[in-house]
């Protein structure tokens, strides 16, 4: 799958996000020196990485903490082309998702 810009990627993988029941967030990216555009950029699951803290879950006043999941996807400029082309897509979470409930995460709530 191919993409016009990073933009056009980040729309896709928010709208899939909210398909599917979860939030996601941009993880990093890289920019070529001379231009500043974009080379690549890594969209993951919200709740990718580790817990940091000791207190546990149970006391936490926010439990939507880090579940380690690995979903992600990652997008990088073909040299050829100019377009920018999906290359690694990991689609399984670690920790439930619900579609049904999409709504009420913040990235995807929308003011009536």
């Amino acid at each position: 799958m191919t993409f016009e810009s990073c933009a056009e990627a980040s729309i896709f993988y928010k709208e899939y996000a909210k398909r599917a029941g979860f939030s996601s967030k941009i993880r990093n990216s890289q920019r070529n020196k001379e231009t500043g555009a974009i080379k690549n950029q890594l969209f993951t699951c919200k709740r990718e990485g580790k817990r940091r803290c000791d207190i546990p879950e149970a006391e936490k006043t926010n439990p939507m903490s880090p579940a380690n999941c690995p979903a992600r996807m990652f997008v990088h400029i073909d040299k050829v082309t100019q377009r920018y082309v999906i290359s690694k897509v990991v689609l399984e979470h670690s920790h439930p998702c619900y579609a049904d409930l999409a709504e009420i995460l913040p990235q995807h709530r929308e003011l009536s």
